[in-house]
């Protein structure tokens, strides 16, 4: 029985695994970059690349099964990149409301992960 609960969500339940690799890759990428003195947004820009770089392997590779196409990696990225607007100005707004960088950082995580989620099934992974 549980073997058949596995496969009838296997997606979503790599796609909560590998999220959550994501998620731990793009905070310690960020508590790195803090750590060398680097300015918070920036930071925050470049280790959300670092951790979209890695989801788009897996989710590509593991999660959709899908393969690396020119198309697939351009519509990830660009979808990413309007998430990254999101991300940057939340943490900021928490941040400047005194939230700790990597509270803020855990709790933007879970919205952008569904967000996320939303637009790699239904526009970047979808199956015709």
């Amino acid at each position: 029985m549980l073997n058949r609960v596995f496969y009838k969500y296997k997606e979503l339940i790599l796609y909560g695994f590998f999220g959550v690799l994501t998620v731990i890759v793009n905070i310690i990428s960020f508590k790195l970059l803090l750590i060398l003195n680097t300015p918070l947004l920036y930071a925050n820009t470049v280790a959300f690349f670092i951790a979209v770089l890695f989801a788009y392997y897996t989710n590509t590779k593991y999660v959709f099964n899908d393969k690396f196409t020119k198309k697939n990696f351009i519509s990830f990225i660009s979808m990413r990149v309007g998430t990254l607007f999101i991300d940057n100005i939340m943490l900021y707004y928490l941040v400047s409301m005194s939230v700790d960088e990597l509270i803020a950082k855990s709790i933007i995580n879970i919205i952008i992960i569904l967000i996320n989620y939303i637009c790699s099934k239904f526009i970047i992974f979808k199956k015709n």
